[in-house]
């Protein structure tokens, strides 16, 4: 079994109160899955820190830099073994990254992103440079996981969105009409992603899934599910569990809680 967790740890784990650092590494360990995409990297790409992070929890990190915002990456663990790596090849206001796995049922590529926070059009705009990283996958197991900073469609966010200050409700907002903006989830699950928390959750509420704010705090939210694991078919037909961690030190650690699932999936032995 794969476990594969997203999460956005909220500017490289540090603040200009305090380092957080040592709270995200203990809930990793914790989990302790076997590839993790993280978002919010901030200053992770200089002085060897990604080096020094991946290390302490065991994994081989693979990072996409970010030209205006914060870098992202994926990590492995072994005995999974990663075939190919790189960036998506966007301009991403954050970045993406491109991790191709080996397993048993064949390759597995996951593109852990980080979406544009502050406009939905946007958003729409990096969500089909995503779905166009989908079809070039090598296989049908392919994975878009990470913090899109985009509501759900089959959800009334209205009156949620309704009591957030101005500023912060925009974001989620059509600049013409001002109807609830849901298109860059929408897109990617046009392209036939399956939303893995409700396909596995069936029948749980709402709330259940949501994955901001903390109790670290986070005054853009209001109770939102920003953070997404979606799958192609093959994918959410091997999906065994798809939960948000919560309690414990996922409490403070970060802004964001960090969202994981198990997949029926081996690693595949090595060449030789």
């Amino acid at each position: 079994m794969l476990r594969l967790m997203t999460w956005n740890i909220r500017t490289g784990g540090r603040d200009r109160g305090g380092d957080r650092l040592d709270q995200v590494l203990q809930v990793i360990d914790e989990q302790a899955p076997d590839v993790l995409a993280l978002q919010e990297l901030r200053g992770f790409d200089r002085d060897g820190l990604m080096a020094s992070v991946a290390g302490r929890v065991g994994m081989t990190p693979y990072l996409a830099r970010s030209c205006l915002g914060q870098p992202v990456a994926v990590l492995v663990r072994p005995p999974y073994r990663v075939i190919d790596a790189g960036a998506v090849r966007r301009p991403f206001h954050h970045a993406a990254a491109r991790v191709v796995v080996a397993t048993t049922a064949g390759p597995l590529t996951v593109l852990g992103a980080h979406l544009y926070p502050y406009s939905g059009g946007r958003r729409r705009m990096e969500a089909d440079w995503l779905v166009r990283a989908v079809r070039r996958a090598p296989g049908p197991l392919t994975l878009v996981t990470g913090d899109l900073n985009a509501l759900d469609p089959s959800v009334d966010h209205t009156e949620r969105l309704a009591g957030m200050p101005t500023l912060y409700r925009r974001r989620h907002l059509r600049r013409r009409g001002g109807d609830v903006d849901t298109r860059a989830i929408g897109r990617l699950l046009a392209a036939d992603l399956v939303d893995l928390w409700p396909s596995v959750n069936a029948g749980a509420a709402e709330a259940e899934g949501r994955t901001v704010p903390t109790r670290f705090g986070g005054a853009e939210f209001a109770g939102m599910r920003l953070d997404y694991l979606l799958g192609t078919r093959e994918v959410a037909r091997r999906t065994r569990e798809c939960r948000v961690v919560r309690g414990g030190t996922a409490d403070t650690a970060s802004d964001h809680y960090p969202l994981l699932t198990t997949l029926d999936l081996d690693p595949a032995a090595t060449d030789g």
